[in-house]
């Protein structure tokens, strides 16, 4: 599987159409009816691509079944909410 690298620089996000990535269409439906991503117009955004990495590292070097990396990146996700809203609330100090 060859890597593809996006570089985001802020602003309206990219969409990047499914069909130019390297993943078995079965896998990212799949992955779409967990809740882990969400296609929209046969495209992802870069967020959802990378959410896709993170849960093929879980998987690969972890052993993680799907519905287990669905959880576990949900948790991540609300840690990094959780994080950035105590960062907020001590520079409000």
């Amino acid at each position: 599987m060859t890597l593809l690298r996006i570089y985001y620089h802020g602003g309206e996000q990219e969409k990047i159409n499914i069909r130019a990535l390297e993943f078995h269409p079965e896998m990212l439906q799949t992955l779409s009816e967990l809740g882990i991503i969400e296609i929209q117009e046969d495209c992802l955004t870069p967020d959802q691509l990378q959410r896709i990495y993170k849960l093929l590292r879980l998987k690969n070097c972890l052993g993680v079944n799907l519905p287990g990396a669905a959880i576990i990146l949900e948790l991540l996700d609300r840690i990094e909410k959780l994080q950035g809203e105590i960062e907020k609330l001590q520079r409000s100090r």
